[in-house]
């Protein structure tokens, strides 16, 4: 009896330490975790220059339609699509029969009429007949010396000639068509391509932005000194030449809101061609300015926002207002200083004023590129 009492105290002893025990470990309080690491920068200021493309359509420099000046039936084309010509060259000749009956026709009356006044002259100067009917003859005489001028002039126009060197585009009449001056359609286009015009559009603000970007006091000097202009063919690959802009509409377009540019590219290895298509590739340089990773930004409610570091080292959220987007970067207006410090990745982990450990990462290694592997 004595030693089951005893085994009982012993008991509750035991089980008095041990939630003791527990007790005064759950009164200690718990390690706070460290601050977890994360890359930051130091802001730099660079110059970085930025590319847009616009959708352009070629033409040769001087894109000359060849129409008749005379109704008749084509009786001969002399050239192909695409052949090179002179100034000049014969093109298409236009039959002639009928326009040389008249001709003759007209050469006749020319010849009556002169042979009318030859009579009257002597009779008029013996004062037989009156000088009213010289006079009279005189003038049926200058109208069917007008009358054959002009069917002489519609055999000549029978001969089309290539107004300037270039090459032949589509022929879009062939033996045996009737043409006339009145026709919409050209007989065929001369291009001169030794120089082409690009021509391209802007929008309103971005001919705004180009104007104000382009030093120079008046139009014109801002337009001479635009940047070079590349030019993306339509294989995409890039043409050898740079173009320049060498003048705009000067009005926006009220139904569109673009305004038309021109630039030129010279065309000595005659790659391009009238109507052909590309896209005008327009260099922007932004000097000295603050440029960003753009993984290092994230999105919220439409803004695009950034993780700085802030005092105690604790990280505060900023909205950045961006100005341009180079490659990976992104080129800040406002939101951000150059002696800020920000986090360059793994903002999906943060939170507005959250501690973090710095870890310091040079400027250039945090806006360098990230390669893109790719796996078989």
């Amino acid at each position: 009896m004595k030693n089951s009492k005893l085994y009982s105290v012993l008991t509750l002893s035991v089980f008095l330490v041990i939630v003791s025990c527990g007790n005064s470990e759950q009164n200690q309080p718990a390690a706070e975790a460290p601050p977890s690491p994360f890359p930051v920068s130091q802001l730099q200021t660079k110059t970085v220059t930025g590319y847009t493309d616009y959708p352009a359509t070629i033409e040769g420099r001087v894109n000359s339609d060849v129409r008749a000046k005379t109704a008749g039936y084509i009786e001969k084309v002399y050239v192909d699509e695409g052949q090179k010509v002179k100034k000049g060259q014969v093109l298409f000749k236009l039959e002639t029969q009928s326009l040389s009956q008249d001709a003759g026709a007209a050469k006749a009356q020319v010849n009556v009429a002169q042979v009318e006044v030859d009579k009257l002259i002597p009779l008029v100067e013996k004062n037989i007949i009156s000088p009213v009917q010289l006079e009279t003859a005189k003038a049926n005489l200058a109208q069917a010396q007008a009358n054959y001028s002009s069917v002489s002039a519609n055999i000549g126009y029978a001969t089309i000639k290539s107004p300037i060197d270039g090459y032949v585009g589509s022929i879009n009449f062939r033996e045996g068509a009737l043409i006339s001056p009145s026709d919409t359609t050209p007989l065929t286009t001369v291009s001169e391509i030794d120089e082409v015009y690009a021509f391209f559009s802007f929008n309103e603000a971005q001919y705004i932005d180009h104007l104000q970007r382009s030093e120079g006091k008046t139009k014109a000097e801002r337009i001479k000194n635009s940047p070079d202009l590349s030019l993306i063919l339509a294989n995409g690959k890039e043409y050898s030449e740079k173009g320049r802009i060498q003048t705009s509409t000067g009005q926006i377009n009220q139904n569109t809101g673009t305004i038309q540019i021109r630039a030129a590219f010279k065309n000595p290895k005659e790659i391009l061609t009238n109507g052909n298509s590309g896209k005008i590739r327009f260099p922007i340089e932004y000097k000295d300015a603050i440029v960003v990773p753009q993984s290092a930004t994230f999105e919220q409610q439409g803004n695009i926002m950034i993780f700085k570091l802030g005092a105690d080292n604790k990280v505060e959220t900023s909205i950045l207002k961006i100005e341009g987007a180079v490659d990976n970067l992104y080129v800040v207006e406002s939101g951000l200083e150059v002696n800020d410090k920000i986090i360059v990745s793994g903002v999906g982990k943060l939170r507005n004023g959250m501690a973090i450990s710095p870890q310091e990462t040079s400027f250039e290694d945090a806006i360098a590129p990230v390669a893109t592997l790719f796996r078989n």
